[in-house]
């Protein structure tokens, strides 16, 4: 322990009797207690307990015990007694704190929308950078800035989407506005060869803005139109004509399972599966399987799916 400048030498020898109780071991400790004559309280209210008795017409106190004794008991259960509402009380309280314990330990989990809950409006471009200003830039400016704009901000996903990608892109997400992807997930034991299904769901909420959402298969099968989603992607198409590109940022929920990199994954597989690389053998497979998907055909294979997902082959 570091001594302040200013100790004096009598605050040292003080510090030194600390020291010594401090570091001072600890022994057996009996407890002794001192023995006293305790009166008996009959002795004690003897005299009083037989005029008692004079009162009541009994010979002695024995008598008087005797005479009393149903009161006496009346008496015990009185003090005995247990006050209902007092209990009641009691009881709502304890509910109350279990409830409120609970309330904190489900905050911590992700649970689903409740129903009647009014829906946000919905963001546009604009509610991001100036429109009016950006529209005048070029696009290696206008891509700078964008980027820029979420730099700072964690667990978001960014991306400037040229007109050709976009466009297969929302063709199919119109035709199949819902879909399955499989996202890797580690074993206890291990084993990477486990998988952990995610539902897809595109909506076209206004004229330039298009949401893309990512919700685990488990959760929205429980809670339906309620469960939240994990992943939210928004597409601006206001400069798709004149810059020839469609801004897109999107969102991973902290409180979530999944983290940033698997989001990442996640959304690659949605241009893969929704045709948005290049026309290969493996893009038509697995735009065949996103058919497949959407008309309930037999031909859909989960198997298959996994398959593809994994493939390194665009």
């Amino acid at each position: 322990m570091k001594l302040p400048r200013t100790f004096s030498i009598n605050s040292i020898k003080s510090f030194g009797r600390f020291q010594q109780v401090r570091n001072a071991s600890v022994s057996n400790v009996r407890f002794i207690q001192k023995s006293s004559k305790v009166q008996d309280p009959l002795e004690k209210y003897r005299e009083k307990l037989e005029k008692k008795a004079k009162e009541v017409g009994a010979s002695n106190v024995d008598e008087l015990k005797e005479k009393l004794k149903d009161k006496i008991e009346d008496t015990k259960k009185e003090f005995n007694k247990i006050d209902p509402l007092k209990e009641l009380e009691e009881y709502e309280r304890k509910q109350a704190l279990e409830a409120q314990q609970k309330k904190l330990h489900e905050d911590k989990l992700r649970g689903p929308r409740k129903e009647g809950t009014p829906e946000k409006p919905y963001k546009t471009l604009n509610s991001f950078v100036d429109v009016s200003k950006i529209s005048e830039l070029p696009p290696r400016e206008l891509e700078y800035i964008w980027k820029a704009r979420f730099q700072s901000k964690e667990n978001s996903l960014i991306s400037i989407v040229p007109n050709n990608v976009f466009d297969k892109l929302y063709k199919n997400a119109r035709e199949n506005p819902t879909f399955v992807l499989p996202l890797p997930r580690e074993t206890e034991g291990g084993e990477n060869d486990a998988f952990e299904l995610h539902y897809v769901q595109w909506q076209f909420v206004g004229p330039n803005t298009v949401h893309c959402m990512f919700t685990t298969l488990l959760e929205f099968k429980t809670h339906k139109e309620f469960a939240r989603p994990h992943t939210s992607l928004m597409f601006h198409t206001e400069l798709k004509e004149d810059k020839g590109l469609v801004l897109m940022n999107g969102t991973v929920e902290k409180d979530s399972a999944v983290k940033l990199p698997e989001a990442q994954l996640l959304l690659l597989n949605v241009q893969r599966f929704y045709g948005a690389l290049a026309d290969s053998e493996a893009s038509k497979r697995r735009t065949k399987l996103l058919r497949d998907f959407t008309s309930g055909s037999s031909d859909f294979s989960v198997e298959a799916l996994v398959a593809e997902a994994q493939s390194l082959e665009n």
